[in-house]
């Protein structure tokens, strides 16, 4: 097997990114529409890939506002419309991270889709700028510095910042030192520039798309600077669109998502008859948690094979986050407590291998710092974290905490995108009520940012991403009902 062939794959199975997160700019409305090459559609590497997706690479501006910007590949792929009679256009798949990759997903959840959809559309999927086999970056971390528990930004277990700081200094020193030109041309105003490039070349006049977690915000972006291109957009797990914060907004929003998540893995984790039984009554499930994160805060236990080697209480609350993606998950969580509470510990989890979290860490690292400019003043986080910790227990400070672009060399080309009303009225938002990663408190705010313009159905589910996964079937419907038919409730709906 190829490095580029297990780059492929891989990069389809990192799903989101590790946990991170002048001159003159394009405008907001530029457009990059305009001649476009023909994709020359070949056989796609990797032997789990559905016989009939097809893929290509299409070459775009590393900087659109540079006239003679050198090219950099961007990794496309599409399974054609089931019914060529029927086809009515190319409904895009748009991973999360930023640093996920859509790739595979025409052959993997693009299948889920009903019928109806996939005979009148081609699934398009690709690799977002930076992420192989697209023309890659990397920061060249050190390996301890891709534990996904000192990504996210927890405290010491003092509430202490300093480490943080410490730590966003030294990745970003060698996101700079490592990840060449490119990296600072990362952003999803770009993103969104060669989703449109990408359109263009498969000769498409509109595009339909459907995406997820980090991926609403890049389709939200999209139908800002390209409306006149959009005909049926899927919002699925929305991010909070706070041109002030960005990113930043969604590293807070996992203080209320854990909050409004923790509840049901409690119930979950009292149930009579469950093997993973935590706790007789649902209420005492919390203070379990509580008592374990900061015992193993004070004396952790030895881990080997796992990053970092020692099971200590940021790495229980880094799991917590991650189980609590999907119900599905929950019994992690519980069998690590149950272990931990014995002074145990369970095999180490399997990490991908370190170049696919390398390159997922530096798509990531570039593309949220790029963004929206961080505070720099340690004083900032160190007030936050002290007020998030004396609000939300549960997840330490960690929300309001430093991450890498706190230190980030360079400043933002561009401010973000700031969305709004204006524009096609095509947009349906699909949101679970318990959503650990993109809170419903998050989506609300994209709701009322977009106003006339998008319907929203709010599924009383829990988990993360909503149509065809942890949502019900009810707002499956009516998400299958809008990319099939263009047939969109006439206000919000409510799926219980």
């Amino acid at each position: 097997m190829t490095q580029r062939t297990r780059l492929l794959r891989n990069a389809a199975v990192v799903g989101v990114s590790t946990a991170l997160l002048g001159i003159t700019a394009p405008s907001a409305t530029a457009t990059t529409a305009g001649p476009a090459e023909p994709l020359a559609w070949a056989d796609c590497e990797g032997a789990t890939v559905d016989p009939r997706q097809q893929c290509a690479t299409l070459q775009v501006p590393m900087d659109y506002a540079d006239p003679d910007s050198p090219l950099i590949d961007i990794a496309v792929s599409r399974i054609p419309a089931e019914d060529p009679a029927a086809r009515r256009g190319a409904l895009f798949l748009i991973a999360g991270g930023p640093g996920g990759s859509s790739l595979n997903d025409p052959s993997g959840k693009g299948q889920k889709l009903p019928q109806r959809v996939r005979d009148t559309h081609d699934l398009i999927g690709s690799a977002p700028r930076g992420l192989a086999p697209s023309t890659p970056v990397t920061c060249g971390l050190e390996y301890g510095d891709l534990a996904t528990s000192k990504l996210r930004p927890w405290p010491a277990p003092d509430g202490s910042v300093d480490g943080n700081m410490a730590t966003a200094r030294r990745t970003a020193d060698a996101c700079a030192r490592n990840g060449g030109e490119l990296i600072k041309h990362l952003s999803t105003a770009n993103e969104a520039r060669d989703i449109d490039r990408i359109r263009a070349a498969l000769g498409e006049r509109k595009i339909s798309a459907w995406g997820v977690s980090y991926g609403t915000y890049v389709g939200a972006v999209y139908s800002q600077l390209f409306g006149h291109r959009t005909d049926r957009i899927v919002l699925d797990s929305v991010d909070n669109p706070d041109p002030a914060r960005v990113n930043r907004a969604w590293l807070a929003a996992h203080e209320q998502g854990v909050e409004d998540t923790f509840p049901h893995f409690a119930a979950w984790a009292s149930q009579p008859g469950n093997p993973d039984r935590l706790a007789r009554r649902a209420a005492d499930v919390r203070p379990l948690f509580l008592r374990l994160a900061a015992r193993l805060d004070r004396d952790p236990i030895p881990w080997p094979g796992a990053n970092p080697e020692e099971l200590n209480g940021n790495v229980l609350r880094q799991t917590m986050l991650e189980s609590f993606a999907s119900p599905s998950r929950y019994p992690t969580l519980a069998r690590l407590m149950r272990a931990a509470a014995q002074g145990t510990v369970p095999p180490a989890p399997q990490a991908p291998p370190e170049a696919v979290l390398q390159n997922v860490t530096a798509v990531g690292a570039g593309t949220l710092c790029n963004d929206v400019a961080w505070p720099a003043s340690q004083a900032v986080y160190e007030k936050g974290v002290a007020e998030s910790r004396a609000e939300y227990p549960l997840t330490a400070g960690m929300p309001r905490n430093a991450m890498l672009c706190a230190a980030w060399p360079y400043p933002p080309r561009e401010a973000p995108v700031r969305i709004t009303d204006r524009g096609p009225s095509n947009i349906l938002l699909v949101q679970n009520a318990r959503d650990v990663n993109t809170p419903l408190a998050g989506a609300l705010k994209m709701r009322e940012a977009l106003g006339r313009r998008a319907v929203m159905v709010t599924v009383d589910s829990t988990g993360h991403d909503a149509y065809l996964a942890n949502g019900n079937a009810c707002g499956d419907r009516v998400v299958s009902r809008f990319l099939a038919t263009g047939d969109r409730p006439g206000s919000d709906v409510y799926c219980r």
